[in-house]
């Protein structure tokens, strides 16, 4: 509430301001005790964006998305089926590694301007409930996913625009940063899924194509930075 007020009384506050103040917000939050409780909702969002990414990918790339899978300990799946070729079964791969990036950046440009923050916040919660219907397929995923959404829609009708806009570059931001917290999953031959080893995305890209998973971490790892750095150049303008 405290914030909320306080961001209401600068509709003319920079983008930049807000994203800094969104992200040291993320970062401090992380660091105090319970933070990583605190942020879960936000972790299991880039998850979902994750997710998505290969999931859409698959799609555009001519496979079929079947459904999504979220799982309570912030772990996530993507199941799809298809035959595209070996080149795109790795961008497949490399789409849920660079989805929370791109995701990211994308409500960062979006919300540039505070007078859209609200019709942002609500169109992502039209976004994730279409996402719900037509692909999550567990409990905990669908529960989650539909929460997120009418917090979003909630947070798009009562919000003043600038508090909106904060929001929502909390969420680019968490989204941004999530491609810094998941260095260690780009460069790992493997990882746990619901409780299940499974073989890492890097690891996906490597058997697809070339070259050891690690240097596939590498790439995507420079290429998110590289995203992230671009979006935030473009709020100079």
């Amino acid at each position: 509430m405290f914030l909320v007020e306080n961001l209401s009384v600068y509709p003319s506050m920079h983008p930049r301001t807000l994203l800094i103040l969104s992200t040291a917000a993320t970062v401090l939050i992380w660091q105090l005790p319970y933070g990583r409780q605190v942020l879960y909702p936000l972790t299991l969002l880039a998850t979902f964006a994750h997710e998505m990414g290969h999931g859409l990918t698959a799609l555009l790339l001519g496979a079929q998305f079947d459904q999504l899978l979220l799982h309570a300990d912030g772990s996530g799946m993507a199941v799809w089926h298809g035959n595209p070729g070996r080149i795109a079964t790795a961008l497949i791969a490399a789409g849920g590694l660079v989805g929370p990036t791109v995701a990211g950046v994308t409500v960062l440009l979006l919300s540039r301007s505070p007078r859209f923050a609200r019709a942002v916040l609500a169109t992502l919660a039209l976004l994730i409930t279409v996402s719900v219907v037509l692909w999550s397929r567990n409990a905990f995923g669908a529960v989650f996913l539909l929460a997120l959404a009418a917090t979003l829609a909630v947070a798009a009708r009562v919000l003043p625009d600038t508090a909106a806009a904060f929001l929502l570059h909390l969420i680019a931001a968490t989204l941004c940063l999530s491609w810094f917290t998941d260095l260690d999953y780009m460069f790992s031959a493997q990882a746990v899924v619901g409780g299940v080893v499974q073989p890492s995305d890097s690891a996906v890209i490597a058997q697809a194509l070339w070259l050891p998973y690690w240097f596939w971490g590498g790439v995507v790892a420079v290429f998110s930075l590289a995203v992230v750095a671009r979006g935030i150049a473009s709020l100079k303008r």
